[in-house]
């Protein structure tokens, strides 16, 4: 068995299928670890949905930013869509239903022990061990499966913006999903900043935020970070982590990476569907 990681796919199902066929993907032998965001932006999110669910156990899926708005605009009250959204063919389709139901029982991380793999969709802040990311992942999940209406009400906003301990309720709950699905650059204090999107040394920032993963005390040190939500990055291996965004919707590239071996990345290109800043 393989395990290839996968990039934001974010609708581009086209593409998936031919990333696949050219990584030598198998269903019945390998399994696929997907960064989060697989709907929206690109053209075909139905699709993909429909075949990733399909593979099973073969797929681990981690929920991003994209995969939240879809279940928010479909489960919660307040949510609308926005400009550049393409997920009419999903909220529209007989089996939205099944397929939405299987989206919300997604984590927002996901650990592999025998490889000690960790699978995010943004990042981690310092203060988090692997352990520390689970339980905040499962605590979400929870308040998913027992009230996700009032959680996506809820959820959307950027504060609290500095992690503690005792956050609790929504404010909790709130930053660990920005933290996991919106993140890009923190500080050592665990102070997020969902605003910046550049890549790193573009500009120099200060009150100390850095990429996330730039924390010589960073607590999940321990593990391999796999993570994708950032295209201005584009691949990255380094730091004891691996970014696979390649801005695929963007006209950029979709890419794979095969865990288990030292290998590099196989990638292919992607439709420009969406414009930055649209």
């Amino acid at each position: 068995m393989t395990r290839f990681a996968i990039g934001d796919v974010q609708g581009c199902h086209d593409e998936l299928r031919a990333l696949l066929q050219r990584s030598g993907f198998s269903a019945d032998r390998d399994r696929l670890w997907f960064v989060g965001d697989l709907v929206n932006r690109g053209p075909h999110s139905l699709e993909v949905l429909r075949y990733v669910r399909a593979l099973g156990d073969n797929a681990i899926v981690v929920l991003g930013n994209h995969d939240l708005h879809l279940l928010a605009l479909a489960l919660g009250s307040r949510r609308r869509s926005k400009p550049g959204d393409t997920l009419d063919a999903v909220l529209a389709a007989p089996d939205r239903d099944a397929l939405l139901e299987w989206l919300l029982g997604r984590p927002l991380a996901s650990y592999d022990a025998a490889a000690n793999d960790l699978l995010v969709h943004g990042g981690v802040i310092p203060q988090w061990t692997v352990d520390d990311a689970l339980a905040l992942s499962g605590e979400v999940q929870a308040a998913l499966a027992r009230d996700p209406r009032t959680l996506f009400d809820e959820m959307y906003g950027n504060r609290p913006d500095r992690w503690s301990p005792d956050l609790a309720g929504i404010d909790r709950l709130r930053f660990a999903i920005n933290t996991f699905t919106r993140m890009r650059y923190c500080t050592a204090g665990g102070r997020i900043d969902l605003a910046r999107k550049e890549a790193p040394g573009l500009r120099l920032f200060t009150g100390g935020f850095r990429p996330w993963f730039k924390f010589k005390e960073r607590r999940t040190r321990t593990a391999r970070v796999v993570f994708g939500h950032w295209s201005t990055l584009g691949f990255y291996r380094g730091d004891g982590v691996v970014g696979l965004d390649t801005g695929c919707v963007w006209g950029g590239s979709l890419t794979a990476l095969d865990l288990d071996r030292e290998s590099t990345p196989v990638s292919v290109g992607c439709g420009a569907y969406q414009a930055p800043g649209e």
